[in-house]
């Protein structure tokens, strides 16, 4: 068993990391990361030592999960399956085939990929797309119901099949075990999907893909794992033909490497019926092949790397790694897992410590893991503030002090109270857990060769495991995880280094200077914050109809929507939206709206700074999350009902009294400057940073600052732009979840309602949102990637608000209509694009405005002309002519599914809900969402594609490589084409 928590590095500096962003490929793509020392099972290694139904606990003394039933079947198909209704109706199906990348010949890279891709087009007994229809029909969306993936050692088929019968279960336990069995691998079929992996090849390529090709290179040096990319390569996959694919299919895909599991609302007994039923017949063409050898890390190999890239930030990865070794999942090794993780987490803080009193580095992290059954490697990830040399040293000595000095009992309880409370919550949730989640858990279980076990399970054992944490047994896991045979380090730079790679290994060869950048003994509780106001007194409480909620006013304006319920037990869901949010400013003002993220939490509450707020929260369910909606700015956390007090008193401090610590806006400001010439690297990265901005008519609050917009970043400023809008009104305060063993009406009154009365911000400027200017040349904006890199755009201006809410739920099935099309034809049959985006954008928190229909995709430059053909042909056609039935449904039917499935969690509910306190139109919109998508007609998308796709107010943009031309484009579409075409006109740049 092993610990996976949500990730605590800083989501601000994600973006920063190219070359360590490049490790991250490595450790967690779509080559997933490994996080346990095993190895997958097969029928051979439980054949003959444990009962078909404990071949996942051969030799383990893990307590066993007993809600899972497990199986054999003759031919060696594995299964698990089990029972769970969350959510009611849903059943998810998974299966994994014991193959990947790894298991690729240097002809065949890429081929486990490609089978995925043309596995899901269909099978020899059904047309070619025709499961896509048919699972639509059942209500599934395609890319998020039904996909698969494929990793170095695995390729799993996933499917969520919503509001089941026994029928459209049977079939399509049928149409899946045919297409795994038996896919149609024609050659039309290979140059149709060998063309969409190329476009997806396409989109990842580039600084950053080369950057992760060079470091899986120079890391995992004599192993596979260093050039088996799952994506494969531009001459393997031109080869590919329909005889090579299907030896490659025949080879791997045979019922003994293949674990089907079934989690649903059904009978248990059912599903391994059916198991039986469309797998028990499958027959293996021969024996089965041996294990590839996935190669141990070679000792001599260089040991440093320097890559120069243009206009990538400096970056560094110190990996140290050791050999895979196979084990066994017992209550050891998982007691191994937990101190390992202990060990990351003591220096993870350690460091994060360094960088937040401004040290060398921006951010620094590091992360041991075992990887697709070929390295255990822990990785440090730099991003150094100017000079690379003392970032690299700097985290070496506080490595170095790690495997000399214990820490203290104090410091390791502090990881282990994290860990704890994280065991402690997702047990609390269990009774909550999608059965999607528990699949997927499943087949990750088996892919690294460990075990389930219960919740209760694993806070019970990590119980035990955390008395053996003592300093010494903690000294000895970080010696082990920080030692290694093999050292390697790759440096990340824009621009050549002096002494080129013999100057990095100098560096790592220098000695560790011990760094003791341990935290400091804080004192700090809730009794030091400045005192709020006295208690609230409760003006008027309502109930809202047709929702067990209640609206609750206090005397000071503040409002409150507080559902006491059981759907999560144990759970305390808040939400504090207060000011105005994006209406605060005008369109045309300059903002620090950027900073928020980041800045406006780590700078402090009253006393405290974000080292104290660490301490007062540490083991406990109390949380501070900022984002910024269009009429309001929030405040939210995940809390439990003995947390909740404080949680309130912490959220309500942050607006009382709200701290201004400068050093987190420097990191800010600095760390945006690391990063900015990324946003132009690739057409992805200028639609990230540009596209809202560019839709909204260059309206401020979406558009990103320039360069010197964040150079001019200060404290002084940022406090400026802020505090106003932390003190700004109105307030309201959603609570969903488990209160019957608390008095949230005090809580609220001690905290909120104790506040001063709040005035809003609402400048005349800011509660609209213009469109960008018509066009009937698209505007052209560029990048400084690939040359066959490109993006297009098109979109359509539509509404907004709360007045018309049956016509944003006919522009969302309008949307999947126009997108179920345009996949038709850009990528199913012509291969142009690996995923084009329809969206529909209808804002309900400006009035009569900022609602657009958004087409766009990546693509080459040549299939330009052809994506603005084809979406004028689709927006012509969705205009003139009526959908039919089946059309309607099968997109219709996908989004009402979403919404049945989504309709049972607080989350959803609580996001309908915003504003509900001041608006009555909110819940009323919220109560017939399902009822307005039921009512939509074939009639109703017509009228709003008339209504709305209209020509005359089209606004389109491509994106293009520097120094190509529209008219360049259209020449590489004509040439491709094998004819020719008329010159385009010129466009307007950005």
């Amino acid at each position: 068993m092993s610990y996976s928590p949500a990730s605590t590095t800083l989501s601000l500096f994600r973006f920063l990391l190219p070359a360590c962003a490049a490790t991250a490929l490595l450790l967690a793509p779509p080559a997933a990361a490994q996080t346990g020392g095993t190895s997958a099972p097969s029928a051979k290694t439980t054949a003959g030592t444990a009962k078909a139904d404990d071949w996942l606990y051969v030799g383990s003394d893990i307590p066993r999960d007993t809600a899972w039933t497990f199986g054999v079947l003759p031919n060696g198909v594995h299964y698990a399956v089990r029972n769970n209704g969350v959510p009611p109706g849903q059943v998810s199906i998974r299966v994994r085939m014991d193959v990947g990348s790894l298991f690729e010949t240097e002809k065949e890279r890429g081929f486990a990929h490609l089978l995925e891709h043309l596995t899901f087009r269909g099978s020899e007994h059904i047309p070619d797309g025709e499961a896509k229809r048919i699972w639509q029909r059942f209500g599934v969306t395609f890319g998020s119901d039904s996909n698969a993936q494929t990793t170095p050692t695995q390729t799993v088929y996933q499917l969520d099949l919503p509001s089941i019968t026994s029928a459209n279960l049977d079939e399509s336990m049928k149409l899946l075990a045919g297409m795994v069995r038996e896919p149609r691998i024609s050659d039309a079929a290979v140059t149709a999907e060998r063309g969409v992996v190329m476009s997806e090849l396409r989109e990842s390529d580039g600084p950053q893909k080369r950057i992760s090709d060079a470091t899986s290179a120079h890391l995992f040096a004599g192993q596979l794992l260093g050039d088996r990319s799952p994506i494969g390569t531009v001459e393997s996959l031109g080869a590919a033909r329909a005889d090579t694919v299907t030896a490659f299919h025949d080879r791997w895909y045979r019922p003994d490497r293949a674990v089907v599991v079934i989690v649903g609302d059904g009978d248990p007994a059912e599903f391994a019926r059916l198991i039986e039923k469309y797998y028990g017949d499958w027959r293996a063409a021969g024996p089965n092949p041996a294990q590839p050898d996935f190669g141990k890390p070679n000792p001599k190999a260089p040991v440093a790397r320097a890559i120069v890239e243009a206009n990538q930030p400096v970056a560094l990865s110190l990996a140290m790694v050791r050999p895979w070794k196979k084990r066994i999942d017992t209550v050891e090794n998982t007691r191994r897992l937990y101190m390992e993780f202990l060990a990351q987490a003591l220096v993870n803080r350690r460091l994060e410590n360094r960088a937040r009193a401004g040290g060398s580095y921006l951010v620094a992290t590091v992360e041991q893991e075992y990887v697709s059954r070929s390295v255990d490697v822990t990785m440090a990830q730099i991003v150094p503030l100017g000079d690379w040399k003392p970032a690299l040293a700097d985290v070496r000595g506080v490595i170095a002090d790690a495997m000399k000095t214990p820490p203290s009992q104090a410091d390791i309880d502090r990881e282990a109270n994290e860990i704890e409370a994280f065991l402690r919550k997702e047990l609390e949730n269990a009774r909550n857990e999608p059965g999607a989640r528990l699949a997927d858990d499943m087949v990750r279980a088996v892919d690294i060769g460990e075990t389930v076990t219960s919740p209760q399970g694993q806070v019970d054992m990590f119980r035990s495991i955390r008395a053996a944490a003592t300093p010494q047994a903690m000294l000895e896991i970080s010696r082990a995880i920080f030692s290694a045979p093999v050292t390697r380090v790759v440096l990340t730079t824009p621009t050549a280094i002096e002494g080129g790679d013999g100057a990095l290994l100098a560096a790592l060869a220098a000695p560790a200077l011990v760094r003791d950048d341990r935290l400091a003994t804080i004192k700090a509780d809730f009794s030091q914050l400045p005192a709020i106001g006295q208690p609230g007194t409760i003006a008027s409480t309502t109930l809202v109809p047709g929702l067990r909620a209640e609206r609750i006013e206090f005397a000071n304006g503040v409002t409150a929507l507080v559902s006491n319920n059981k759907v999560e037990p144990g759970k305390v869901r808040v939400n504090v939206r207060f000011g105005t949010g994006n209406r605060s400013v005008a369109a045309d003002a300059p903002n620090l709206l950027w900073t928020g993220d980041y800045a406006l939490i780590a700078s402090g509450i009253g006393p405290w700074g974000q080292n104290e707020i660490d301490q007062l929260t540490n083991g406990r369910q109390i949380q501070m999350n900022f984002a910024i909606d269009d009429d309001a700015f929030e405040l939210s956390a995940e809390s439990k009902p003995a947390d909740l007090a404080d949680q309130m008193k912490l959220l309500a401090a942050k607006l009382a009294s709200p701290r201004w610590d400068t050093a987190p806006v420097d990191r800010l400001r600095v760390g945006f400057l690391t990063g900015y010439d990324l946003n132009d690297a690739t057409p992805n990265a200028v639609l990230d940073r540009n596209l809202r901005g560019w839709l909204s008519g260059n309206d401020a609050r979406w558009s990103a600052p320039d360069k010197a917009e964040i150079e001019a970043l200060t404290p002084a400023k940022f406090r400026a732009f802020w505090e106003p809008r932390l003190a700004s009104g109105p307030i309201e305060v959603q609570l969903f979840g488990d209160m019957a063993s608390i008095d949230y009406r005090k809580i609220l009154a001690e905290t909120f309602g104790a506040l001063s009365p709040r005035a809003p911000l609402a400048p005349a400027g800011g509660q609209k949102v213009a469109f960008a200017k018509h066009v009937t040349v698209p505007e052209v904006a560029y990048h400084r990637g690939e040359q066959g890199q490109a993006a297009a755009m098109t979109a359509w201006p539509t509404s907004g608000g709360l007045a018309s809410p049956r016509d944003a739920r006919g522009l969302e099935v309008l949307a999947a209509i126009f997108n179920d099309r345009l996949f038709d034809r850009l990528r199913a049959e012509q291969g142009a694009s690996y995923g084009p985006v329809v969206d529909s954008h209808w804002p309900t928190g400006f009035d009569n405005s900022g609602g657009y229909l958004l087409v766009g995709s990546l693509l080459a430059p040549k299939d330009i002309d052809r994506f603005y053909g084809i979406a004028k042909d689709i927006a012509a056609d969705l205009v003139a002519n009526p959908v039919t039935a089946d059309e309607l449904a099968r997109n219709a039917g996908p989004i009402r599914e979403q919404v049945a499935r989504a309709s049972t969690g607080n989350v959803y509910w609580m996001f309908l809900l915003e504003g509900a306190t001041r608006d009555p139109r909110v819940a009323a919109a919220a109560l017939s969402i399902q009822d307005d998508i039921a009512a939509v007609t074939a009639a109703d998308i017509q009228r709003l594609a008339k209504l709305y796709l209209t020509p005359a107010r089209q606004w389109s943009l491509a994106i293009l490589p520097k120094g190509m031309t529209l008219a360049d484009a259209s020449a590489a579409g004509a040439a491709a084409a094998g004819g020719s075409q008329a010159s385009a006109p010129v466009a307007a740049s950005r």
